[in-house]
C-alpha cells in the first residue's frame, strides 16, 4: 500500500526520517534551508585555523537539524603565493549498515592556485534517492597565502514559516546617475505570493545608452532557483514600444533589449505566475 497517514497513529513506530524529508519538501521547498532563528549559524574566526559556527536551525533536503552551542571547525594551513577556498558544510550521513543517520559539520577543502581560488566540487547526494552522504554548503573562507579572508556566507536566512509566505526581493538601481529614479517611484520590488510573482519597479530617465543590462542590482532577500522572464514592465514615454525584462538568479533585473540616452522609461506593476520548478532562496 502506497498511502500513508504519516502523523496518525498506527500501533507501531512507522514514521520515518524519509518520511518527513518527503513531507517538508513539498511544505517548504526542496532547496536546503536555513531559518532566521539563533545566530543564524554565524561564522567567526578564532584564528587562522578555526572557524566557530554559532547556533542556528535549517533543513536539509526536508531533513531538519540545528545547533544548540555553538561549535567548531579546523582549516588546513594555507600557503605562500598561492589562494585557496575552503567550504564549510553541514555533512549528511546515514550509516548503511544499521540506518542510523547524523549532521556534523566538516570543511571541504579547495585546491591552491597561484592567482584565482575556486570553491571546491560540493558532492550532490540526494538522500530521498539513496544516499548516504548530503552536503549543505554554510561558508565560504577564502586564503590568500596564510591570510585568512573574511568568511562568505552562502545562504539567505529565513523568517518563521508566516513570515514567509510572502517572499519579497528588494532592488536598488544600478546607478542612479545613468538610471535617474522618477521622483515618486514604486518600491523596487519583486514579491512572490500564492504562486504569483508581483514585479513594482520603479520608473526613470536613462542619461546612458547601453544594450541588455542589469538595471536594477540586488539588496536584499530571495532570488529565483532559475532566470524568470518578466515580460513586458514597461513603456518608452513617446515610442510605440515596450520593454521586456529578465529576474536573474543573482537577483539582478536586466532591461532587455537596453535603454538610449535620453528614454523615459515608464514602468508599470505587473502580475505573472511562478514558472514550473522555479523556487526562491
Amino acid at each position: 500500500m502506497t498511502i500513508e497517514l504519516v502523523d496518525g497513529k498506527a500501533g507501531v513506530a512507522h514514521i520515518s526520517s524519509e518520511d518527513k524529508a518527503i513531507i517538508h519538501q513539498a511544505k517548504f521547498s526542496k532547496s536546503d534551508v536555513v531559518f532566521d532563528w539563533g545566530d543564524a549559524f554565524k561564522c567567526t574566526m578564532g584564528s587562522a585555523n578555526k572557524a566557530t559556527i554559532g547556533t542556528g536551525c535549517a533543513s536539509i533536503q526536508g531533513l531538519d537539524w540545528h545547533i544548540t552551542a555553538a561549535e567548531s571547525v579546523t582549516i588546513s594551513n594555507g600557503s605562500q603565493g598561492v589562494k585557496r577556498n575552503d567550504i564549510i558544510c553541514a555533512h549528511y550521513h546515514r550509516d548503511s549498515s544499521n540506518g542510523n543517520e547524523l549532521v556534523n559539520l566538516v570543511v571541504l577543502k579547495g585546491s591552491p592556485n597561484a592567482t584565482a581560488a575556486a570553491d571546491p566540487t560540493i558532492p550532490s547526494g540526494k538522500i530521498l534517492s539513496g544516499a548516504v552522504d548530503a552536503y549543505m554548503p554554510l561558508w565560504r573562507i577564502p586564503l590568500d597565502g596564510i591570510t585568512v579572508g573574511t568568511p562568505v556566507r552562502l545562504f539567505t536566512p529565513r523568517g518563521a514559516l508566516w513570515d514567509s509566505v510572502t517572499q519579497t526581493c528588494q532592488l536598488k538601481f544600478q546607478d542612479t546617475s545613468s538610471f535617474v529614479p522618477a521622483a515618486y517611484g514604486a518600491s523596487n520590488t519583486i514579491t512572490v505570493k500564492d504562486g504569483l510573482i508581483f514585479v513594482d519597479l520603479a520608473s526613470f530617465r536613462s542619461t546612458v545608452k547601453v544594450g541588455d543590462f542589469t538595471v536594477w542590482l540586488f539588496k536584499a532577500g530571495v532570488k529565483p532557483s532559475r532566470t524568470v522572464s518578466l515580460g513586458c514592465v514597461a513603456n518608452v514615454n513617446g515610442v510605440a514600444y515596450g520593454k521586456q525584462a529578465r529576474w536573474n538568479t543573482d537577483g539582478s533585473v536586466t532591461i532587455i533589449g537596453g535603454v538610449g540616452s535620453s528614454d523615459i522609461v515608464q514602468c508599470f506593476q505587473r502580475i505573472i505566475p511562478v514558472p514550473d520548478g522555479v523556487e526562491f532562496v
